[in-house]
């Protein structure tokens, strides 16, 4: 297995990319070629997976070459793309509307899904996807093996503002992935899977940058 001293980065990356690869979003035709590839410790098959996430390769590249870093999948890149770091703060904007390369900005300013809020017919789907696409965060309740019950709070449309509602128990999957979790813990979920385990600084960070953009996004949709 790719453990967090041999290749901590392209893990880290599997483990957040892993959840819209399965559901058929984005990433390789091989659903399972990720965790495969993980399990068995081919790092090279991991890039090369990797460089087929349309969206976020070309994000890593971004952070990888302005923090003067080889290597798009450094643990630091990757963790500065899903859950924000000091890394994007030294890029300056690099997008439209102030955007950073930073997975909430490819989440709610440029797929197509904001947009669709407008439309009655596809206005519940579309938030749904909005809050399961993004890096989320909760507080572990209880790990009870392959499931954790964790606290978030979910994204709401007003039919005006997209904002965060009150919290709410959720039931996720846990990976073998990644080890069992505590009550108490904070962790990072995307789609119907924890991520990761996050520092206070992660969490900071990853509160941070998700609101960040999602003031692009409401700005975006008040002059629309």
């Amino acid at each position: 297995m790719i453990t967090a001293t041999t290749a901590a980065g392209p893990l880290l990356f599997v483990r957040y990319a892993m959840a819209p690869n399965l559901l058929g979003y984005c990433g390789p035709d091989d659903a399972g070629a990720l965790i495969t590839s993980s399990v068995r410790g081919a790092v090279d098959e991991v890039r090369d997976l990797a460089r087929q996430f349309e969206s976020a390769w070309p994000c890593l590249q971004l952070i990888a070459r302005a923090a003067g870093l080889d290597d798009p999948l450094d643990q630091r890149v990757v963790e500065a793309y899903w859950i924000g770091s000091p890394l994007l703060d030294d890029l300056g904007a690099m997008f439209a509307a102030g955007g950073r390369p930073h997975h909430s900005y490819q989440v709610f300013c440029v797929y197509p899904w904001v947009a669709l809020l407008g439309d009655g017919r596809a206005s519940g789907q579309a938030l749904h996807v909005l809050d399961q696409c993004r890096i989320r965060w909760g507080r572990v309740v209880a790990d009870t093996g392959s499931e954790v019950v964790v606290e978030s709070r979910p994204l709401t449309w007003s039919g005006q503002v997209l904002a965060l509602g009150p919290l709410r128990r959720e039931t996720v999957r846990r990976h073998d992935l990644l080890d069992p979790l505590a009550p108490g813990e904070w962790v990072s979920l995307h789609w119907q899977w924890v991520c990761d385990r996050l520092t206070a600084e992660q969490l900071t960070a990853l509160r941070g940058w998700s609101a960040y953009h999602l003031t692009i996004a409401n700005t975006g949709l008040t002059l629309g």
